[in-house]
């Protein structure tokens, strides 16, 4: 598996969720497997075939999630030294060519990215045409809606 790329904080919602994923959700649904076995037959028990389905999605997240962790590159924003260039982990502030809207986005590894809370995927359209910009510049954004504009205002390693 390749470098999975992480921030500090994407690390630690990863490392939340694994460990609720052990502690909480999979004692839960072995103890309802133990409790729909009590049932009776398993061949006609549909809460037993649910419950069975349910703790192989849990065990299959929790891989995973080892996985990525094992296999994690924490970057932290705050100690890049970029020379204010957009990089992974980098805060900048936008400005939309043709509605004058301002935004700010964060770029953040495909795990952590939640466009409701600025921060968008390394992989996205968006921050392929960010990265090695400065402020300043103009990135131009091959977007499935069509070509679009902006203009880097600020780059903050926060």
């Amino acid at each position: 598996m390749s470098p999975v790329p992480l921030t500090v904080r994407g690390a630690e919602k990863l490392r939340a969720e694994l460990h609720e994923m052990k502690t909480v959700q999979r004692p839960a649904v072995i103890a309802a497997i133990a409790e729909a076995r009590a049932h009776g037959d398993l061949s006609e028990n549909a809460e037993y075939e649910a419950a069975k389905e349910k703790q192989g999605f849990i065990e299959g997240r929790i891989a995973e999630l080892e996985a990525k962790l094992s296999n994690a590159q924490i970057i932290n924003p705050t100690l890049l030294n970029a020379d204010g260039a957009c990089v992974f982990g980098a805060t900048i502030d936008l400005k939309d060519m043709d509605s004058d809207v301002a935004v700010t986005y964060q770029i953040v590894g495909d795990d952590e990215a939640d466009i409701k809370e600025g921060k968008i995927s390394i992989s996205s359209p968006i921050s392929r045409a960010l990265i090695g910009k400065y402020a300043g510049d103009i990135a131009v954004v091959e977007a499935p809606g069509g070509i679009r504009e902006y203009e880097i205002l600020d780059v903050k390693y926060i």
